[in-house]
C-alpha cells in the first residue's frame, strides 16, 4: 500500500543525518576554513569547487550550481525519488517511519500513475510478442537492415504494432484493462460515433519510452516505408510530458557520469545505432525541441553536453535555442556537425565507433561554433549587416550581463566591428524589449537582484544569523523594494520566529525554483570574514540606515511629483492631503534619526 512519510519524521531524519559523513561516502573532502571542499560529483572538473558546510548542513558547487541538504544530495547522486531517499537515511539514522495514510486525492493520483505504469508494461509486452510473431517479420527485417543487434533491440524492448484498427483494443479488452485508462494513455482513440475505439499505433515499429527510474511512460512508433508521419509519439499524460523526458537516459546515466559528458542526438535510431556501436553516454530528445527541463535533467548527471546537429537551417536554429538553454543551465556545451549531411545513425554505421569517437574528440565549443559558423557573412556589406543584427538580437536574449559582455567581445572581434557599436545595439534591443522568440533562458532570474544594498543586507542576515533579531526589530522588510531580496529576508525572519534559530536546510527547501535555490545557496556558502560582533552590528546598522534613508528619499520624491501634478490640475483637496503626508513623513524621519 502506498503511504506518505509524515513531515515531522522527515525533519527528524534530516536532524539525525550528518551531511559531512554522508557526502564523504561519495566524495573525498578536505577542510578549507569552515567548509570542506572536493571535486564535484555532478560535473567534470579539475579544480575543487564543491563545498560542504557542516554547521549549516548544506552543500553547494560553485562550478555547476548544484546544492541543497543531505536529502537533496542523496536524491541527486543516486537519482532517487524523495521517499526512497528519506527511507534510506532513516535506516542509517535508526529512525522508524510510522507511515501515514495518503489523502483521498493523493491515493487517486498515485493510483492513476501506478495504473498507467502497469498498463504501459502490458502494452510493451504485447508489442514485443508481436515483433517475434509471424506478423512481425517485416519489422524484424527492418531492424536487422538498420544494423541493430537483436540483443540491443531486446534491451530496449522494441516491438511491433500490428496492422489493422483493433489489435491492441481487442487485446486490452480481453485483459480487462479499463478502456478509459488506455484512452488517457493515448494508446486507443474513441470512434467519432462513440461506439468503440481504434488503435493509435498501427503497422509501426514501437519504441517504449522510459523515465529515469525505468518506468515506461509512453511509446514512439515509426513507419517502415512510405507514410506520414514518419514518427508518432504518445500524447502527454499524467506520467508523460515530452519536454521532460529523454530517450535512453535511465540506461545511459552511469556511463554519462563515468565519461563526464553526454552526447545528445535527436532520434531513436540515432540513439540505438550509437548504443549498438558501443557508445553508451548518449541520449535522444525524442524529436522535440530541447527544453529547460531537459537541461535540468541532464545537469543531474553531467556538466558537459556534446550536441549533434544537422548542417541545415533547422539545425542552425536548433543550435541557437540550445546554446541559450545550455548557458542558462551552467552547462559546458560542445557541438558536432557531421560531414556529408549524414545523421549519427548513418555516420556510425559507415565509420564505426572509432570514427564517431574521433569526431567527438574534435567537437567545437558551441559558443565558438555559433560565432564562427552561424554568424559568418557573405563578404558583403549586406551580409555583414545581417550578421551584425542577428548577433545583437541573439545576445539580447541573455539576462546575465557577464554572458552578454563576453558575447559582445567575441562577436565584435569575429565581425570586425567596434565593441561599442554592438553593445549599443544590444542595449537598444533590451530597452525596447526587442526579443522575438525569446526563450525561457532569457527570462530574468529572480535570484539575481540588481540592488546591491538590499543584497548586502540579505547576505549579512544569512551569514550572521545571530544578529538577525536586531534586524527584525528595525522592521526592515518594509524598506526592501525588490521581490527577491524581500522574499529571502521574510523567509529568514519567519524561520527565526518559528524555530528561534535559522534552519538553513529548511530555508533552502522552501525555495522550489532551481534558479532561486542556486542563488540562495551561493549567498549562504560565500566565505564568512572573521569579524568581531561590534563590527557586524555596525555593518548592520549602517546598511539599515542607508536603506531607510533611501526609502524616505524615494517616498518624498514620489509625493512631491504627485503634489506638482495636483497643483497643475487645481486639485486643492489633494494638494492639502499630500502636504500633510509630506509633513508627517518628514517628522517621522526626524524622530528616527534622533
Amino acid at each position: 500500500m502506498n503511504r506518505s512519510i509524515p513531515p515531522e519524521i522527515v525533519e527528524e531524519v534530516k536532524n539525525r543525518t550528518d551531511i559531512l559523513s554522508l557526502v564523504s561516502e561519495y566524495v573525498t573532502l578536505r577542510k578549507a576554513g569552515r567548509n570542506y571542499v572536493g571535486l564535484c560529483p555532478f560535473h567534470k572538473e579539475k579544480t575543487p569547487s564543491f563545498s560542504v558546510n557542516q554547521d549549516k548542513q548544506i552543500f553547494y558547487c560553485f562550478g555547476c550550481g548544484e546544492g541543497g541538504n543531505a536529502l537533496t544530495f542523496l536524491m541527486k547522486i543516486n537519482s532517487m525519488a524523495f521517499p526512497e531517499a528519506v527511507r534510506q537515511l532513516a535506516r542509517k539514522a535508526g529512525v522508524r517511519i510510522p507511515e501515514k495514510p495518503l489523502s483521498k486525492e493523493d491515493r487517486e493520483r498515485f493510483s492513476q500513475r501506478e495504473q498507467l505504469f502497469r498498463l504501459n508494461e502490458i502494452v510493451a509486452g504485447f508489442y514485443e510478442k508481436n515483433l517475434l510473431s509471424a506478423g512481425g517479420e517485416r519489422a524484424r527485417t527492418y531492424i536487422r537492415d538498420r544494423g541493430i543487434d537483436p540483443k540491443i533491440g531486446k534491451a530496449f524492448r522494441l516491438g511491433y504494432a500490428p496492422e489493422g484498427w483493433k489489435a491492441l483494443y481487442e487485446y486490452l479488452s480481453k485483459q480487462g484493462v479499463p478502456l478509459k485508462l488506455a484512452e488517457q494513455a493515448g494508446l486507443i482513440l474513441p470512434r467519432s460515433d462513440g461506439s468503440s475505439y481504434y488503435d493509435r499505433f498501427r503497422g509501426r515499429l514501437m519504441f517504449p519510452i522510459e523515465d529515469v527510474q525505468g518506468h515506461i511512460v509512453a511509446f514512439g512508433g515509426r513507419v517502415m516505408g512510405d507514410g506520414e508521419p514518419k514518427y508518432m509519439n504518445s500524447p502527454e499524460s499524467p506520467v508523460y510530458v515530452k519536454g521532460k523526458n529523454l530517450y535512453g537516459l535511465g540506461k545511459a546515466r552511469d556511463e554519462i557520469r563515468g565519461r563526464g559528458f553526454a552526447v545528445l542526438v535527436e532520434g531513436y535510431f540515432d540513439f540505438l545505432s550509437l548504443w549498438n556501436a558501443g557508445i553508451r553516454n548518449v541520449v535522444a530528445s525524442l524529436g522535440t525541441a530541447l527544453t529547460r527541463e531537459h537541461v535540468d535533467l541532464l545537469r543531474r548527471f553531467t556538466g558537459q553536453i556534446t550536441a549533434v546537429f544537422d548542417p541545415d537551417e533547422a539545425g542552425r536554429k536548433a543550435l541557437a535555442r540550445s546554446l541559450e538553454l545550455f548557458i542558462a543551465g551552467n552547462l559546458e556545451a560542445r557541438v558536432v556537425v557531421l560531414p556529408d549531411g549524414l545523421d549519427p545513425d548513418a555516420f556510425v554505421r559507415k565509420r564505426g565507433k572509432e570514427g564517431f569517437e574521433s569526431i567527438l574528440a574534435r567537437a567545437d565549443s558551441m559558443v565558438d561554433y555559433y560565432i564562427d559558423s552561424v554568424l559568418k557573412s557573405e563578404g558583403s556589406i549586406v551580409g555583414d549587416r545581417r550578421a551584425f543584427r542577428e548577433a545583437a538580437a541573439f545576445i539580447v536574449r541573455f539576462d546575465d550581463a557577464v554572458v552578454r559582455d563576453l558575447f559582445v567581445r567575441r562577436v565584435a572581434e569575429r565581425l570586425g566591428v567596434e565593441e561599442t557599436l554592438l553593445k549599443k545595439e544590444v542595449q537598444k534591443g533590451r530597452f525596447e524589449g526587442n526579443t522575438p522568440g525569446k526563450s525561457p533562458a532569457a527570462a530574468p532570474e529572480k535570484g539575481a537582484p540588481s540592488d546591491t544594498l538590499e543584497l548586502k543586507i540579505v547576505r549579512m542576515m544569512l551569514q550572521y544569523p545571530d544578529r538577525i533579531p536586531e534586524t527584525a526589530e528595525s522592521e526592515i522588510l518594509q524598506y526592501l523594494r525588490e521581490e527577491d531580496t524581500g522574499t529571502v529576508a521574510k523567509a529568514v525572519l519567519d524561520s527565526m520566529r518559528s524555530a528561534g534559530k535559522l534552519d538553513v536546510a529548511s530555508l533552502v527547501d522552501g525555495f522550489r525554483r532551481p534558479d532561486d535555490r542556486r542563488k540562495l545557496m551561493q549567498w549562504i556558502m560565500e566565505k564568512e570574514p572573521p569579524l568581531e560582533e561590534q563590527v557586524i552590528d555596525r555593518m548592520f546598522a549602517d546598511a539599515i540606515q542607508q536603506l531607510r534613508k533611501r526609502w524616505y528619499r524615494d517616498r518624498h520624491r514620489e509625493l512631491k511629483m504627485r503634489l506638482g501634478k495636483a497643483e497643475r490640475a487645481g486639485d486643492h483637496e489633494t494638494c492639502h492631503s499630500l502636504l500633510t503626508e509630506i509633513q508627517r513623513l518628514s517628522s517621522e524621519e526626524t524622530s528616527l534619526r534622533a
